[in-house]
């Protein structure tokens, strides 16, 4: 702790002094120099949780504070934990006889396996499949008794070149582990045959935000390893793939050996936060009414493995100058504008920094979950996003326009003569936090120009951010948030998400047109965020907020439960769905898409 406030300390005397404007117009120097102040080599990629990310956090919030914005209590800040990593624990150990298995080289516990440890029996149980189809039956447990004991399963599917194979939805390791939880397992060890990864890498631990597990024990070994389990059969895991692969039918036996494990997996986490500040409408009815104005200000720090880097083997400042310094230096401008006109402001206004956007859109959802004011007075929200690369051709891209009955009209009426073309996009759905906003039915609008090839890398630097693009349609978002704050009005909300259909591939299959919770599950049910018009769950009556605790009399605890139920569906199948709503259990029927 002392030494993050010892770098703050020194961080802070390296503040570029916050601009004294005479006037209240959007300027380009102005907008340079915050995006070069959150770009720098001092912010070190403004990661979730790091020092830098806390100065990047406050350099916005003292800004804000300098041009007249309140905060809701005593803090500018919202204050929430992510997961950052997630690594075994220092008590895991595999043993089998007298070989001890070194975790990290010989073998992993997975993301979703739960904290036990076992000493059982193994049996070897093909690649983990129950089917039972018209036109594909295959049962790797049928004559085996695995009630307490190990399962070795192999990964993926004995048909890995067909892209049309009928072993498609099954072949999901979370599935696996369901299906050999209710055969009645205390847990299971995957391996990967030589066909699959000849390399035989280690499935690597991800940072999940869900902290849920499926309930037993998961492992991968290498196939060394597993080779040691099968040693007293006489058989290997090249050999048993081939067979599988060649003949494609089971067969599954006791390997008459025991392993000994205990796994362990801890998520790390950190502290980080959302800036929030506001100020008041003048309208006496209207100023209880608010607009959102807001953008991410996190990026990946120093890129690498499992950071979304596009370059993960480059360990280097991946500088966010697009990504999104350039929308916050917007967002900044035009709060400051917003505030020289606060007399002119009938609704509120709500001015937010975003945090851990990258790594889930989790900041947004936060506010969202726990709001500063009631999110039905809430009216719009406006998400600008990655507003720094503006082309020759001048396109601005603009989500979310139907959402409200009089988005595109309102965007359209303002363009005026500015030098800007329209992309309009009517979806609320997107991969950013105007998302968390549309799916509590609140009208948004998002700004970007676009991903490039500096996206997500080390060359997203302040040198090719386009300042007179950025000034630009920072004055024409501007004019779209003066507009929706001073309608007599409100927008008028409406749902607009992605009508079409999904194309079954590898590892799914069909879906029911949810956005499910993807967040910390409390394992009682997956709760659904929001539902799609004119898909199966809207056609059947599903509706947001309801809690799904079962598909097909299978219960679903959390996210990884209802990814490896759906992945055991069939197109144009007709399923029962359990949900919770307000309290009250209900069954409803479900008409899968053909």
């Amino acid at each position: 702790m002392k030494k993050i406030i010892i770098v703050l300390m020194i961080f802070s005397i390296m503040l570029p002094a916050l601009s004294q404007k005479k006037n209240a117009e959007i300027t380009k120097k102005e907008l340079k120099e915050y995006v070069s102040f959150l770009a720098s080599d001092s912010l070190k990629g403004r990661k979730p949780g790091t020092p830098e990310g806390v100065l990047a956090a406050e350099y916005i919030g003292d800004y804000l504070k300098s041009i007249g914005y309140k905060s809701f209590g005593k803090s500018y800040y919202q204050y929430f934990d992510v997961v950052t990593e997630v690594v075994a624990g220092k008590d895991n150990y595999l043993k089998v006889g007298d070989y001890s298995a070194v975790e990290g080289k010989d073998y992993t516990p997975l993301n979703y396996s739960t904290d036990a440890k076992v000493d059982a029996e193994v049996v070897f149980a093909g690649f983990g499949f129950d089917i039972n189809e018209d036109s594909l039956k295959w049962n790797d447990y049928a004559n085996i008794d695995v009630k307490g004991k190990w399962v070795l399963v192999l990964r993926a599917d004995p048909e890995l070149d067909n892209p049309d194979s009928k072993f498609i939805p099954y072949v999901n390791e979370r599935l696996k582990v369901l299906t050999a939880k209710e055969k009645g397992a205390s847990g299971i060890i995957f391996v990967t045959g030589v066909e699959f990864d000849k390399r035989d890498k280690l499935i690597k631990l991800a940072a999940d935000q869900t902290e849920s597990n499926l309930g037993i024990s998961a492992l991968h070994v290498k196939r060394t390893v597993a080779n040691k389990i099968l040693a007293t059969s006489g058989k290997t895991i090249e050999e048993l793939e081939t067979f599988l692969n060649e003949n494609k039918k089971p067969a599954s036996f006791n390997c008459k050996s025991e392993v000994s494990a205990l796994s362990q997996v801890v998520f790390k986490k950190v502290k980080t936060q959302n800036v929030v500040a506001y100020i008041k409408g003048s309208d006496k009815k209207l100023r209880n009414e608010y607009i959102v104005i807001g953008g991410h200000y996190d990026h990946l720090g120093f890129g690498g493995p499992n950071s979304s880097s596009r370059m993960p083997d480059s360990i280097a400042i991946h500088y966010g100058a697009d990504d999104n310094a350039s929308g916050i230096a917007s967002v900044m401008e035009i709060a400051e504008k917003l505030a020289k006109n606060k007399k002119k402001l009938k609704r509120s206004v709500i001015v937010m920094a975003f945090g851990a956007e990258e790594i889930g859109l989790l900041g947004s959802k936060f506010f969202t979950s726990n709001p500063k004011v009631d999110l039905k007075d809430v009216k719009a929200m406006i998400n600008i996003d990655m507003v720094g690369r503006l082309k020759e051709s001048k396109e601005l891209s603009i989500g979310g326009v139907g959402t409200s009955v009089e988005g595109e009209k309102l965007l359209k009426s303002l363009l005026g003569k500015k030098d800007l073309v329209l992309s309009l996009s009517p979806d609320g759905f997107g991969p950013s936090d105007h998302a968390s906003f549309y799916i509590e039915d609140i009208p948004v609008f998002f700004f970007s120009t676009g991903a490039h090839d500096d996206y997500h890398t080390p060359l997203d630097v302040v040198e090719m951010v386009n300042f007179d693009g950025l000034e630009l349609l920072s004055d024409y978002a501007y004019d779209v948030a003066f507009e929706v704050i001073n309608l007599d009005k409100s927008l008028s909300f409406k749902e607009a998400g992605s009508k079409g259909k999904v194309k079954p591939s590898r590892g799914s299959k069909v879906t029911l047109g949810i956005m499910p919770n993807f967040g910390k599950s409390d394992n009682k049910g997956l709760r659904v965020d929001a539902v799609t018009p004119e898909r199966p769950a809207y056609n059947a009556g599903i509706k947001k907020g309801d809690v799904i605790t079962a598909i097909e009399g299978g219960e679903i605890h959390n996210i990884y439960e209802y990814m490896a139920r759906m992945g055991k569906l069939k197109r144009g199948q007709t399923i029962t769905v359990d949900i919770m709503r307000d309290g009250v259990k209900m069954v409803i029927l479900v008409q899968l898409e053909d």
